[in-house]
């Protein structure tokens, strides 16, 4: 006979003995007077499963109250960005600030942009 034989049985209640412990380990703190302890803990195991749920939905209604989609008023390219925030156009480059869901420019109204082009100069002889 092998003598190991005892030792290789195994039962099928590891997990549910884990669980029994834990409920054991509890109601010794209930009994002893640690009661609020274990409510602590209860209560913050709820939060650490409860808070990223509700952190999800906050963070979809955060977005979509700032999110705005609208023209660039330079170019008119369709663009997306978040409310009160500066950027810049992708197509023409200009700076905008994203005011009261519209975009804006940031150089002031009438401002007129110039590129100089360096021209060579021709000698003209009499």
């Amino acid at each position: 006979m092998n003598q190991n034989q005892l030792y290789n049985l195994q039962l099928g209640l590891n997990g549910f003995g884990r669980i029994l412990t834990i409920v054991g380990f509890a109601l010794l703190l209930s009994a002893v007077g640690l009661g609020w302890l274990v409510k602590s803990f209860f209560f913050v195991l709820g939060l650490l499963i409860l808070a990223p749920i509700v952190g999800i939905f906050v963070f979809q209604w955060w977005v979509r109250k700032n999110l705005v989609q609208s023209a660039c008023p330079v170019c008119g390219t369709e663009l997306t960005g978040f409310n009160q925030a500066q950027m810049q156009c992708s197509s023409c480059g200009e700076p905008l600030l994203v005011e009261h869901g519209k975009f804006k420019r940031m150089t002031p109204s009438g401002t007129i942009d110039v590129d100089a082009v360096e021209v060579a100069a021709q000698v003209v002889e009499d």
